[in-house]
């Protein structure tokens, strides 16, 4: 399915937004710059004034392409997980995948002692740190392998809902257990991961979260039929000759990479796996896959470097917890589409 005319006029709004918003990104903060010297910067090899080069190719570029991904790897595993659970509140935290990040974080952070957490933070850096992005991969991804490994066993959708719900119950548990007996020095620092963050991504990092989310999107796109038909239930799909269960672990393994990804990577991003996705579908009014998930990846990208703008306080050195960005923006226009639209449930 093409989108209609004024679809493809939505969809060419919201890149140009996006393309604004990414210059905006990298012109805002501590050390403002302007957007003239932002294109000189970007586009020419000489640069009149070092500094400013410095801080937007090693700092806040790199930062920016990590807010596009986060947005559309967010935003893409809520779109899927919505449409598999067919449930309006699933997001990828519904399979355990964030929490069993959390989970491996909270191994090296807290159960590893004084001297993996020096290691981990003090000398590499909260968000920088291989160490930290190893141990949330590992957690993520034995969750998700223990959820595909449950998932051939059982012929409903919802039984899968509970155990990822479960799994997530389990896996905070431990993690409260570790933080009740570590000292506070190591739970403040692990409670600032908690908080999210786009910085620190760079190099070798970003390179790899690219070609993970590159891989999960594309999975995503490649399923777009897949969700079409289980939109309408997996009895219809069945009758459409869709394999229920390979279907539902393309999906799974596609989700995972994503939000297990952006996990390990920058921590855990509330609120946009949920939100983007109706957002997406009341803005263009189709519940077709091969709109809806550029346009989820259009959507979350441009909410994510939104938010971070909005989250660079002017004046400071320091800006506010991406978590709580998106949710103080995010919440409000969610609701105000809603009331314009006035239904929530696409199912």
């Amino acid at each position: 399915m093409t989108p209609s005319p004024s679809g493809k006029m939505r969809l060419t709004g919201l890149l140009f937004l996006l393309l604004l918003a990414f210059l905006l990104d990298l012109s805002v903060g501590p050390v403002k710059i302007p957007l003239s010297d932002v294109f000189h910067i970007l586009f020419s090899s000489s640069s009149a004034d070092k500094t400013w080069a410095f801080i937007i190719d090693k700092i806040r570029l790199p930062k920016a392409c990590t807010a596009v991904l986060a947005g559309c790897a967010l935003s893409v595993g809520g779109l899927q997980m919505q449409t598999l659970f067919r449930n309006p509140l699933a997001d990828p935290a519904v399979l355990g995948i964030t929490a069993g990040a959390s989970l491996g974080v909270a191994a090296v952070m807290l159960a590893g002692g004084g001297m993996a957490t020096l290691f981990a933070i003090k000398e590499l850096g909260l968000a920088g740190s291989w160490l930290i992005t190893v141990g949330s991969c590992v957690g993520a991804f034995g969750v998700m392998f223990f959820v595909l490994l449950l998932s051939g066993r059982l012929q409903d959708n919802v039984l899968m809902l509970i155990i990822g719900l479960m799994l997530s119950s389990i896996t905070i548990a431990i993690t409260s257990i570790w933080q009740y007996f570590s000292n506070p020095e190591e739970v403040k620092e692990y409670l600032l991961w908690t908080f999210g963050s786009l910085q620190g991504v760079t190099g070798l990092q970003l390179l790899i979260l690219s070609i993970v989310v590159v891989i999960g999107l594309t999975m995503a796109f490649f399923s777009s039929k897949m969700l079409d038909a289980l939109l309408l239930g997996e009895n219809y799909a069945r009758s459409m000759g869709l394999t229920i269960a390979r279907a539902r672990v393309l999906i799974v393994v596609s989700t995972s990479l994503l939000a297990g990804a952006i996990t390990a990577f920058c921590g855990p991003i509330g609120f946009v796996g949920i939100a983007v996705p109706h957002m997406t579908r009341i803005l263009f009014n189709t519940a077709s896959h091969r709109i809806l998930i550029p346009a989820c990846c259009l959507m979350g990208a441009l909410l994510l470097l939104f938010c971070d703008i909005v989250s660079q306080l002017p004046g400071s050195q320091t800006g506010l917890p991406i978590n709580v960005i998106t949710s103080l923006i995010g919440a409000p226009m969610v609701i105000g589409l809603l009331l314009r639209k006035k239904t929530l449930n696409p199912f």
